[in-house]
């Protein structure tokens, strides 16, 4: 097996680490007090390419492999985490939903705008009472005449400020239950859609996350996104590309954590010593740096995986399980290392315990992930 990146590769993580280095995260920290993102920042994201990572190139997209995907989402993390998921819905949920969906004309319209970043797409699946039984939607669209009616809420809708276009999955079949869900592009301030006020989280607080309601809102049934009925269907095919992202984002949180705490543990002295001189110490980075490791090649792996167009939602759930924990395993270390230091925002420590947390929710929970593993393990599918 090769574990050699190639030279575009290389190009590509090199372009993403000095963005990150330079731009994100010398501001990291104020961006996530502030709890926002200035447009600025996004246009300079834009301007690199990185909106259009999965676009196609016919549609000025740069359409890279997966790896290369994950090898930058992992870079930006490592700086901001809350930027780097606003890059990862865009491209792995709203570019890949319409181009693998989408008709000729929707492609056209919206594929070279998301590609250019000159609209920012974000992703509606989840309700109040809907998340991991993504089948017991509420939000309904209920066609009349040229027009889908929507009424209902969606919830954790991420960057919903800046979106120009939202994937939403309602309900268009209501006695169908699961079966009748279907999926709609809307698009931004379309009649009766109102969004909500921003979430107040415990991290990613630069990541714009709201609630998005309807009252009677009105959408094309030009906007419908595959077939009427089928929306499930979309909704989970887009879940192991979304994994990546979030495993590859988990991967950049514990590498930063980690760097962090080995700096701090060279430098803190303690009893006359380094701290880094204590086994308790060196016991803990060893284990921090090892699962580090596995969660970078099953993360790696997953990418290529997905990419055979095999099946292997066995593997991306695996990637995905155990980065995320990891990233929670490791920024805890990383605060206990710096002892009272670790708690206080002066140390970004303390911002990546926070940010880590989520990677186990969201894109599938912890324990979603290890039902999809034990099915795959029960039918023989390894």
């Amino acid at each position: 097996m090769d574990f050699q990146l190639s030279e575009d590769q290389i190009m590509l993580r090199d372009t993403a680490r000095e963005f990150a280095e330079k731009r994100l995260k010398p501001v990291a920290e104020e961006l996530d007090a502030k709890g926002e993102t200035p447009m600025e920042l996004i246009q300079e994201t834009a301007e690199l390419g990185f909106f259009g990572l999965t676009a196609p190139e016919q549609y000025g997209g740069l359409g890279v492999d997966s790896l290369s995907y994950a090898l930058i989402i992992e870079e930006i993390s490592k700086a901001c985490a809350a930027h780097a998921i606003m890059i990862s819905v865009h491209n792995s949920l709203v570019i890949k939903a319409i181009n693998n969906f989408g008709t000729d004309e929707q492609k056209e319209k919206y594929l070279p705008k998301l590609a250019a970043g000159e609209i920012i797409g974000a992703y509606s699946l989840s309700e109040p009472n809907a998340g991991t039984d993504a089948g017991s939607l509420q939000c309904r669209a209920i066609k009349t005449g040229d027009n889908y009616v929507l009424n209902g809420t969606k919830s954790w809708v991420s960057s919903a400020k800046f979106a120009g276009i939202f994937i939403t999955f309602v309900l268009t079949n209501p006695e169908a239950g699961r079966k009748g869900v279907s999926c709609l592009i809307v698009e931004k301030d379309s009649p009766g859609m109102q969004l909500g006020v921003p979430e107040k989280k415990m991290g990613l607080k630069a990541s714009d996350t709201r609630e998005v309601s309807y009252l009677d809102g009105q959408v094309p049934v030009t906007q419908l996104l595959g077939e009427e009925e089928h929306g499930l269907r979309v909704a989970f095919s887009l879940l192991d590309a979304g994994r990546i992202g979030v495993s590859a984002q988990a991967l950049g949180i514990a590498e930063a954590a980690f760097d962090e705490a080995l700096s701090y543990a060279k430098e803190r002295e303690q009893f006359g010593r380094p701290l880094v001189d204590f086994q308790a110490t060196q016991f803990k980075l060893a284990e921090m740096a090892t699962r580090i490791e596995a969660s970078k090649l099953m993360t790696y792996r997953a990418a290529f995986l997905y990419d055979t167009g095999a099946r292997n939602s066995k593997e991306i759930s695996m990637a995905k399980l155990y980065a995320s924990q990891t990233a929670n395993y490791v920024t805890n270390e990383a605060v206990q290392i710096h002892g009272g230091y670790g708690y206080v925002k002066e140390y970004p420590v303390e911002r990546y315990f926070r940010d880590a947390r989520v990677t186990e929710i969201y894109e599938g929970t912890t324990e979603a992930q290890k039902m999809v593993i034990s099915r795959a393990l029960i039918k023989g599918d390894v």
